[in-house]
């Protein structure tokens, strides 16, 4: 019977540890498209690539995916505030995609935790910290300053131009 009982949790154990892999490298169906070495930021000109740790990206509802050196960046994009001549002109937005700042994973922007004021900076100066967790947003902010835990929502235009 123990044995029957230590095959099941080997079983159940990489069953978990499947789908934290799976999750932790863009879901199942859909997920974050894969950063080539030649994605540039549509609103400052970065190669993405050069910084995997603050990327973000926008997938475009009629196909196409926008890719952003961090998540500020994608906010100007998505906000209006990067100009319709870097292609960033308002249009119907897809899944949009951030990398939780402790695990790294590709989580949903739109359901994130982001840290604003904090003393982490990402490639273009202070950034949005994204997390899944609130506590983990939170506990952050403990470590590494920081003056609000935003949602997705809550980030407006005004509080992008106080970052740059």
């Amino acid at each position: 019977m123990a044995h029957a009982h230590e095959r099941h949790s080997r079983v159940v154990g990489l069953a978990i540890g499947l789908a934290l892999l799976l999750v932790a490298l863009g879901g199942w169906a859909g997920g974050p498209s894969p950063i080539a070495k030649t994605d540039r930021c549509p609103v400052c000109g970065m190669f993405v690539g050069r910084y995997p740790d603050f990327a973000a990206q926008i997938e475009l509802a009629a196909g196409g995916v926008l890719h952003f050196d961090g998540v500020k960046d994608l906010f100007k994009c998505y906000l209006g505030q990067a100009g319709q001549d870097v292609g960033c002109k308002a249009r119907d937005w897809g899944a949009v995609w951030v990398r939780d700042y402790v695990s790294l994973a590709w989580i949903d922007g739109r359901q994130a935790f982001f840290v604003i004021g904090s003393d982490v900076f990402g490639p273009m100066g202070r950034e949005l910290i994204p997390f899944a967790a609130e506590a983990a947003a939170r506990a952050f902010v403990e470590i590494h300053g920081g003056t609000r835990v935003l949602r997705f929502g809550e980030i407006t235009p005004e509080l992008i131009v106080q970052l740059d």
